[in-house]
């Protein structure tokens, strides 16, 4: 089987899409020449009318998009910093999200935000570190975190042929993730829909876009200890709720890993729903960033303030001592 990375899967898809739909088009920073490898080659394959270089006023090609889906097209952004959603967010939540709510349904606006290294893995520094799929999550946009190449393919397909807005985050430490794919497998990954990763009978753990390898690589080293299941929700919002659920009912015992601050995130979302849900034999953990945590540049800095693979070991061995 040929060898998939995870950015070339994302590339692919867009690839795909705009052969697929004559609608589709591209727009951000530098996409034409594809600073971040993620555009590259499809200017010369599509064309400057559906590959266009936007200047660099975010709120203004933000809602150029927005008004593009109102009139039948579907554009998809590229945010190369995952800050920059700070700047958009009210063009992204108060427009694109809430027209379709106010009109009754009578208008779409099938935008897709796409950010290709999320997080930070090499010392981005403060303003480019951040995660922010929690505040997108937590006013009802469709956000999505694919863990493999091809999950980030077949969800980014699915949100460019969403008729909402859609924000796809890509995780700087899983654009390197390569994987033997079949080709002609590739196909939609369903919104919404989690999956397991790996089956386990005493403990779930749900790790969220890069933190799978983690999750999973810590499982196998305590495989002769305890017995890991790994879930995968893929969809922050909506969540797979009924997903997890099966799990935890079956292992009795939760931890979450997420790559983000530990205050009002989606690990915080995630414990709560399962605790109205399950009833669990032990209190559940998770293993986040501290509260309010801002990326150092130092590297070694920036990758202790992230979870770890140690930490994580921790809080399995913790939850399955307890019940």
């Amino acid at each position: 089987m040929p060898r998939l990375s995870y950015l070339k899967a994302l590339n692919r898809a867009l690839g795909d899409e705009l052969a697929r739909d004559e609608r589709v088009f591209l727009l951000g920073e530098d996409i034409r020449v594809g600073a971040s490898n993620v555009t590259a080659g499809l200017l010369k394959r599509f064309g400057p009318e559906r590959v266009l270089d936007t200047p660099l006023s975010e709120q203004a090609f933000t809602s150029f998009a927005t008004g593009a889906a109102l009139a039948g097209l579907r554009p998809v952004i590229e945010f190369q910093i995952p800050s920059l959603l700070f700047l958009v967010f009210e063009q992204i939540v108060n427009h694109a999200h809430k027209f379709p709510l106010m009109t009754g349904g009578q208008c779409a606006a099938p935008v897709t935000y796409l950010v290709p290294g999320s997080g930070s893995r090499t010392g981005w520094a403060g303003q480019h570190s951040d995660h922010p799929y929690s505040l997108f999550a937590h006013v009802g946009i469709t956000t999505v975190v694919p863990a493999t190449p091809a999950d980030a393919y077949g969800l980014l397909v699915s949100a460019i042929r969403h008729d909402d807005p859609v924000v796809v985050f890509a995780p700087a430490g899983a654009l390197g993730v390569r994987d033997d794919v079949d080709f002609a497998a590739l196909a939609p990954v369903p919104l919404g829909v989690g999956t397991v990763r790996r089956p386990g009978t005493d403990v779930t753990v749900v790790a969220v876009g890069h933190l799978v390898h983690d999750a999973l690589a810590v499982a196998e080293d305590l495989a002769d200890q305890v017995s890991v299941e790994v879930f995968d929700p893929r969809t922050l919002y909506p969540f797979d709720w009924d997903g997890l659920t099966a799990s935890v009912a079956r292992t009795g015992r939760l931890v979450v890993v997420d790559d983000s601050n530990r205050s009002c995130g989606i690990a915080g979302e995630i414990i709560a729903t399962m605790a109205e849900r399950v009833r669990m034999v032990a209190p559940p953990a998770r293993v986040t960033r501290p509260d309010g945590a801002v990326l150092p540049f130092a590297q070694a800095l920036d990758r202790a303030v992230q979870p770890s693979r140690e930490q994580l070991t921790a809080a399995i061995h913790h939850v399955t001592k307890d019940g």
